[in-house]
Formats: C-alpha cells, sequence, structure tokens
C-alpha cells in the first residue's frame, strides 16, 4: 500500500510537470503565445485548489480505497483525451478536467498512511512525498530525453499508459480495512473548519510550498545571472527527494514538531540569504538544503492530521483545506519575487523577501502548535 501511495505522489507531479519541456511543440502546432501556453498551467492550479476541499470530504465519507477507486481510472482516462485533443480549447479542457481527478491525491494519501502506518506516519507520509520530487524530477529529466524521439502527444500517450497501470494495480491490489461514515456531516465539517490548528497547518502549509515553489521557478535565472548553469537547480528536487523520508524519521523519533517545524524554518531563512553570497562550491549545498528545509515540513503538515485526536477523524477534510487553500502563495509569491526584480534590478530582495516570509510563518506557526 506504501509503494501505490508513492506512485500515485510520482504520476501527479508526473502528468503535470511533463508539459513544461514541451512548450516549444506544444505552442508551435497551435501557434499559441507565452502567456496562453501558462495558462495550462494556471488551470491545473486552479482546479487542483477547488476540488482538493471536496475530495477530501469524500475521502472521510467513503474512504480512501473507494475514492482512489472512482478517481484512477478517471485520471487514465482524462490523460488519453489530453494526448489526444484536437485544438487549444479542448487541450485546455481536459487539463482541468485531469486536476480535478489528480486533486484526491493530497486529501487520500493521508488515510493510508493512517491505517497501514500508525507507528510511522512522518517515514511513511515522507515515503510517498518522496514520490512527488521522483515524478518532478522524472518529468523534467526524462521527457527532454524523450522528444528526441517522439512527438510531445505520443509521450503524454506514453506517460497516460502509466496512468492506466496504476489504475488496474489499484482495482486488483489496494486493500483497507476502515470503516467511513456514509453522508456528508455539515456539523463535522463545520467544526473542522473552526479548530484553530486547522489554520496553524494552513500557516505552515503556505510558507513550504510558496517558499519552495518560488525558488524552483526563479532559481534558474538566479543561477543564469551568476553565470552557472540552470541545471544545477535540480539540486533543489534533490532536497526535496531527501527531505520526505529523513523529516519522517526524525519527526517519528523525538515527537516534537514544534521544534522541529521552527529549526527547518531558521536553516531554511539562512540558506535562501546565503544564496546571495554563497560562492560556487559553497552555492551547490546551500540549494540543496534550501530545498530540504523548505519543503521538510511538508511531511509534518501531512502527517499530524492523521495523529492528532480532534483531527484524526476527519484527516482528508483536514488535509483537503490544508493543501488546497495553501497554494494562495504558490500564485503570489513567484510574482512577488519577479516585482521585486523589477523594482530593484537584482534578485537580492526578493531572496531576503522569501526567506523573511519563511522564517515569520515557520516560526509563528510552530509557536502556535500544540
Amino acid at each position: 500500500m506504501l509503494a501505490l501511495s508513492f506512485s500515485i505522489a510520482f504520476l501527479l507531479h508526473l502528468l503535470n510537470i511533463c508539459l513544461a519541456p514541451m512548450v516549444n511543440g506544444i505552442m508551435l502546432e497551435w501557434g499559441l503565445s507565452y502567456t496562453e501556453f501558462g495558462l495550462i498551467f494556471s488551470v491545473a492550479v486552479l482546479s487542483l485548489m477547488i476540488f482538493r476541499i471536496p475530495w477530501g470530504l469524500l475521502g472521510d465519507r467513503i474512504g480512501y480505497q473507494n475514492s482512489f477507486r472512482i478517481a484512477l481510472p478517471g485520471i487514465a482516462v482524462l490523460a488519453v483525451i489530453r494526448a489526444l485533443s484536437p485544438g487549444y480549447v479542448a487541450f485546455l479542457a481536459s487539463h482541468f478536467l485531469l486536476g480535478v481527478g489528480l486533486a484526491v491525491v493530497m486529501p487520500c494519501l493521508p488515510l493510508i498512511v493512517k491505517e497501514w502506518a500508525p507507528e510511522r506516519p512522518g517515514f511513511a507520509t515522507g515515503l510517498y512525498i518522496s514520490g512527488f520530487a521522483a515524478g518532478n524530477a522524472t518529468a523534467l529529466g526524462l521527457t527532454p530525453w524523450l522528444l528526441e524521439q517522439l512527438s510531445w502527444r505520443h509521450i503524454l500517450l506514453v506517460y497516460s499508459g502509466l496512468a492506466i497501470i496504476l489504475a488496474l494495480l489499484w482495482w486488483a491490489f489496494a486493500r483497507s480495512d476502515l470503516r467511513p461514515t456514509s453522508g456528508f456531516q455539515l456539523q463535522s465539517f463545520v467544526l473542522v473548519l473552526k479548530d484553530r490548528y486547522v489554520w496553524v497547518l494552513l500557516l505552515l502549509m503556505m510558507a513550504c510550498v510558496g517558499g519552495y515553489d518560488t525558488l524552483a521557478i526563479w532559481l534558474p535565472k538566479i543561477l543564469d545571472v551568476k553565470g552557472l548553469a540552470p541545471t544545477l537547480a535540480t539540486l533543489l528536487s534533490l532536497g526535496f527527494f531527501l527531505a520526505g523520508p529523513t523529516v519522517g524519521l526524525i519527526s517519528d523519533r523525538f515527537r516534537n514538531a514544534r521544534a522541529v517545524v521552527a529549526l527547518l524554518g531558521i536553516i531554511a531563512g539562512m540558506v535562501i540569504v546565503g544564496i546571495n553570497y554563497a560562492p560556487f562550491p559553497l552555492l551547490l549545498p546551500a540549494i540543496f538544503v534550501a530545498g530540504f528545509a523548505t519543503i521538510g515540513v511538508l511531511t509534518i503538515i501531512l502527517s499530524v492530521p492523521t495523529q492528532h485526536q480532534r483531527l484524526a477523524p476527519a484527516a482528508a477534510s483536514v488535509v483537503g483545506i490544508v493543501s488546497s487553500l495553501g497554494n494562495l502563495t504558490s500564485l503570489l509569491m513567484p510574482a512577488v519575487f519577479g516585482y521585486l526584480i523589477d523594482l530593484t534590478g537584482t534578485f537580492q530582495a526578493s531572496l531576503f523577501t522569501t526567506a523573511a516570509v519563511v522564517v515569520i510563518m515557520f516560526v509563528v506557526g510552530s509557536r502556535m502548535s500544540e
């Protein structure tokens, strides 16, 4: 079951991020502007944000096994439809609908951990989080190589084949003994929204994904300005990959999430600022640690609802709310980063601002935690 959770997380990032290396082929075929191509990513983020909360509610009501039985075949079908889209509008619509299915991933994966790894929730959560990083790295690393052999449509069909295989594996092998309740319980959902700890987790999520996504978008440009190869930004993804299981092991062993969150926040702030000034040999570990410390808190954010006394009965709903609204900073912070570059003419102020946001929100969130 944990292998399946890793594979589902891998598929989410693979299907979304694989479009980035295809920019030239897609734009050329349909005569798109950069704005029109960028809209493809915007609608995916929008559908993920909108539908994670409904999937979370449904996961708590019918269970993760049934939720994925519905979502995974739908993802496979829509992935095929996207690859065969005859035009830009059809591609945009199919990509939005694909995001509707992929929105099931974040809210329902914690339920697998809750049932199958209650003794080591941190490590199990970190295991599937590393699947996100692996999917991201595969999309950016394998896709350009495949483009030398295949068209972008054929590559999307290959990736949709992986979605079909995963759907079949889930129907064949996924098991769950959890007995979810049936029906929509509005009172329980309202109680979840009123719980202060949900908003603490949201604060941490906004700092985590906002800080990491901002670095992932702008770091290649920063390296280029420094006269270095933009591909060195992959060290950020390597930090992402190793952060999940490592932070999970630490949180399982010490059980003091507040101290771990605060420490990771301070470390992240220091190395993000250090990117401004670190010479070449020291810049490489700074990039790696920035990815590790910034995204490492995600393991704690996603594992806590499965253990917390008040939140555990509605863990999927909690993660749906937190992961949905948490993406607001992924939309805003990269734009602010670019605006500060336009305003100052350098990226130093942008990195200082990103570091300050991460440190303040992590430290404040840890102080507010129970």
